[in-house]
């Protein structure tokens, strides 16, 4: 029952996020009459494609914050356990990528150049929480445990086998 209320908490988190983004990239693309140019329509093909990835990536990472971590994607109820497997295997900051790969997909799907332009902004947010809070708070949190994954696992990127 503990894991049912962590898992519609982390539903209604996760929902927040996406419709506050959605909302601000809807902003964004009023701009698009000043640009004065759209992307063409095979793009929205790719869009759906990558909301897609995204939102399954987004959904794994939830899963396993409130299955294993015990916590929800929320930093005032964030995992009370240390989590680096599923998508934590390979990157640091998996949720966010998918976050970045929704917002990029909608873009694309609405052909909307403007809308595009905001997934680098956001990647900048992200990238400033992420080193300015996260990390600092999960060092403080997880100790050498977290030392020990940051060395192992890149920030955005998978590496490589």
């Amino acid at each position: 029952m503990r894991t049912l209320f962590i898992a519609l908490r982390a539903l209604v988190y996760m929902s927040a996020f996406l419709l506050l983004w959605w909302w601000i990239a809807l902003r964004f693309r009023v701009r698009d009459s000043e640009i004065g140019t759209a992307l063409p329509a095979w793009t929205g093909i790719i869009g759906i494609a990558a909301m897609a990835a995204g939102a399954v990536l987004v959904l794994l990472c939830g899963g396993v914050f409130v299955v294993l971590g015990r916590g929800t994607p929320a930093i005032f109820d964030a995992p009370r356990k240390f989590v680096a497997v599923g998508p934590y295997k390979y990157a640091r900051n998996p949720m966010y990528v998918g976050a970045l790969m929704v917002l990029s997909g909608f873009a694309l799907y609405e052909h909307s150049i403007s809308m595009l332009l905001l997934a680098p902004l956001m990647f900048l947010t992200f990238h400033l929480f992420v080193i300015y809070y996260e990390e600092p708070n999960l060092r403080r949190k997880f100790g050498a445990t977290y030392e020990a994954y940051c060395k192992a696992v890149p920030r955005w990127i998978p590496r490589g086998s």
